[in-house]
């Protein structure tokens, strides 16, 4: 079977939302931890989308000259026409930390495309692109512009310009063009702005997405395009969406199958080193509604009476909450080194609880966090199980031994509802 779309995402929680958009859109799909053995490929024969989760969000742009070139040569073997650097929705970048320009860089002397698209609007995330600015859901249910966003006092990559082209440009110096609303009235509009930005030197390009309609015209319009000459694009996980809507209408999928609901898993364990606003209130939330806490500071996470005692709830049968952070912290956490340390502490539970339910489900918070986190715990690939909540499905975890089965869902920071561990659990 031809591979339709293979990406990489800078980020574990970021990986997973395209793994949803693709998998519950009737694209069969695995997203692996590094690049796949012949083995590990042969593992999923119908893979039409191949990812590669990552975490260079968190990583500098000389980890990037390093490592991205390797991984882009592993994506280019599959000779997709779609290549997806996966960015997160709200952009936070920065020229030292997660450098969105640099891998667009590496990415062009990879792919050599034409030009890289930049559709970052996901509708279905409650995340717009107007006139090449950024405008996001916050926690309050109110949509702000993103440097008015609490994503502009991110403790690592605060958001405080809102224009994504400015943005962009401190951290790459190739000129950034933009495709607006306006032009976005149709897809010959469309490609007449792309032609005249194309004409003007531009070979980023930015797309203002706000609704269903103009991710419409934006993914017909690069499909077109991807049908002459492989496309390396990098976006957030409205491109996935605005390339499904394209491939509905060419007859490329047949329509969803309804979404079918999950199974209860109890005892829950969540792991959070998230310290966002909507995070804190799904935390304060679970621990008002039964879950067990055990708040976590750098010094105990691996001490063994904080795994002794996290142990004895989930065998309990008790739903289990460990935390770093209920809001902004009063000191900068490194993810790498904190998020090591939580997998770490998740391995160990997994290995001492015995988990009375039939499947050990595990919620991980945290962009940077769960990046570093997920890859303590033996996995080389996950694959969607179900729908929850919009950029975070419940997903299956793959490893090469005989382990217990395992499902995991990673949350970034900003996504969810107050109950979304209930929603994880599955039961009432």
């Amino acid at each position: 079977m031809s591979i339709l779309y293979t990406y990489y995402g800078d980020d574990f929680t970021g990986s997973t939302d395209v793994l949803e958009q693709l998998a519950s859109n009737g694209v069969p799909s695995v997203l692996f931890l590094g690049a796949p053995t012949p083995s590990q490929l042969a593992a999923f024969p119908n893979a039409q989308a191949i990812g590669i989760a990552g975490d260079s969000r968190s990583r500098s742009p000389e980890w990037m000259s390093a490592n991205l070139p390797g991984i882009f040569a592993a994506l280019r073997k599959f000779n997709a026409p779609i290549v997806h650097y996966k960015v997160c929705s709200t952009f936070d970048s920065s020229p030292t930390h997660g450098n969105i320009g640099r891998a667009i860089e590496l990415g062009i002397e990879s792919f050599a495309p034409r030009f890289v698209p930049i559709v970052i609007g996901a509708p279905h995330l409650r995340r717009y692109v107007a006139f090449g600015n950024l405008f996001a859901a916050a926690p309050d249910g109110a949509i702000h512009r993103i440097d008015r966003h609490p994503m502009a006092h991110h403790p690592v990559t605060p958001m405080r310009e809102s224009d994504l082209r400015r943005h962009l440009q401190l951290q790459c110096t190739l000129p950034v063009g933009l495709v607006d609303l306006i032009a976005l009235a149709s897809t010959s509009t469309a490609a007449q702005a792309l032609d005249a930005q194309l004409g003007a030197g531009n070979r980023e390009i930015l797309f203002d997405t706000v609704d269903e309609m103009a991710q419409a015209v934006v993914g017909e319009l690069l499909w077109r395009e991807a049908q002459q000459r492989p496309i390396f694009s990098a976006s957030s996980s409205g491109l996935t969406a605005a390339l499904i809507s394209a491939w509905r209408t060419h007859g490329i999928l047949s329509e969803p199958k309804p979404l079918a609901s999950i199974e209860p898993a109890s005892p829950l364990l969540v792991v959070s080193g998230s310290c966002s606003a909507t995070t804190e209130g799904q935390i304060r939330w679970a621990l008002d509604h039964g879950f067990q806490g055990f708040p976590l500071s750098p010094e105990n996470i691996l001490a063994p009476e904080t795994i002794t005692a996290a142990a004895n709830s989930l065998s309990s049968g008790r739903d289990t909450i460990l935390y770093t952070a209920l809001g902004p912290p009063t000191a900068h956490a490194h993810g790498d080194s904190l998020g090591i340390a939580l997998g770490k502490l998740i391995r160990e539970l997994l290995t001492r609880a015995p988990f009375p339910g039939t499947a050990r489900r595990v919620v991980l918070c945290g962009g940077d966090t769960a990046s570093h986190a997920v890859q303590q715990l033996g996995i080389y690939a996950l694959t969607w199980l179900a729908n929850l909540q919009p950029g975070a499905p419940l997903c299956r975890a793959h490893t090469e031994d005989s382990s217990p089965p395992l499902e995991l869902v990673l949350k970034g920071g900003q996504v969810g509802t107050d109950d979304f561990f209930k929603i994880v659990r599955g039961t009432s």
